[in-house]
C-alpha cells in the first residue's frame, strides 16, 4: 500500500472502531476463525446484550420498591407483592422472603430483554442500569412509545435524564415518591452519587 492507501485505511478503522464498536473492530481485523457463543451475541446484539443489571442498579429497585411479603395495591392500583412483582399476583396472596428474591431476579432478567430489545445504541452499565430501573416501574409499553426511548435511539444521550423526570405521575396525579425514584433514575444515568 502506498502513503495514501494508508492513511485512507487508517482513517477507515478508525471511524469503523467509533461507529460500530471495539469488538466488531477487532473481529474484522483478525482472521476468520470460529466466534463463541459469547463473541457471536456480541457481534448481533452489540456489547449491551452481555451486560446484567448491576448491584447498584438491584440498590436503586429494591430501594424504591420496598419488599413486602404480602400482596398489596400499589400506586396504579395493582395487585403488587415483593418488590415490585405484578405477575399473577391476586389480592391476599403472600410469599417469602426467597421467593421475593426469586421473583426480582426473574423479573430483572425479563426488563433486561426488553431494554436490550428496544434500545438501538451502546450503553454504559449505568445508562443500562438506569433504563432498566424506569422501564420496571413503568413497563416495556411506556418504554417503546416514550419520547425518551426515541431521543436515547438519536444518540441525544444527555436528554434521557430530562424525558425519564416526565414520567412522575400514576393515577394522573404527580407522586413525590415518583418524582424521588425519577430524580435517582437520572442520576444513575449520568453515574452520579442518587
Amino acid at each position: 500500500l502506498n502513503h495514501l492507501e494508508k492513511v485512507n485505511m487508517a482513517g477507515f478503522w478508525a471511524f469503523l472502531t467509533q461507529k460500530m464498536g471495539k469488538t466488531f473492530a477487532k473481529f474484522l481485523s483478525k482472521k476468520a476463525t470460529p466466534l463463541s457463543i459469547t463473541e457471536a451475541r456480541k457481534l448481533r446484539y452489540g456489547e449491551n446484550k452481555s451486560m446484567k443489571i448491576s448491584e447498584e442498579g438491584k440498590m436503586l429497585i429494591k430501594k424504591f420498591e420496598g419488599c413486602k411479603l404480602d400482596s398489596y395495591r400499589c400506586s396504579a392500583n395493582v395487585a403488587t407483592i415483593g418488590y415490585g412483582h405484578t405477575k399473577d399476583v391476586s389480592d391476599g396472596d403472600t410469599c417469602t422472603q426467597e421467593e421475593a428474591d426469586q421473583m426480582l431476579a426473574e423479573d430483572l432478567e425479563e426488563f433486561e430483554g426488553y431494554v436490550d430489545k428496544l434500545v438501538t445504541v451502546d450503553l454504559t452499565q449505568n445508562q443500562r442500569d438506569a433504563l432498566i430501573a424506569w422501564t420496571f416501574n413503568l413497563g416495556p409499553k411506556n418504554l417503546k412509545s416514550s419520547t425518551m426511548l426515541a431521543e436515547l435511539n438519536a444518540e441525544n444521550y444527555t436528554k434521557v435524564p430530562s424525558e425519564m423526570k416526565r414520567w412522575n405521575k400514576a393515577g394522573g396525579k404527580t407522586l413525590e415518591g415518583l418524582i424521588r425514584r425519577r430524580e435517582a433514575e437520572g442520576l444513575l444515568w449520568e453515574g452520579k452519587k442518587w
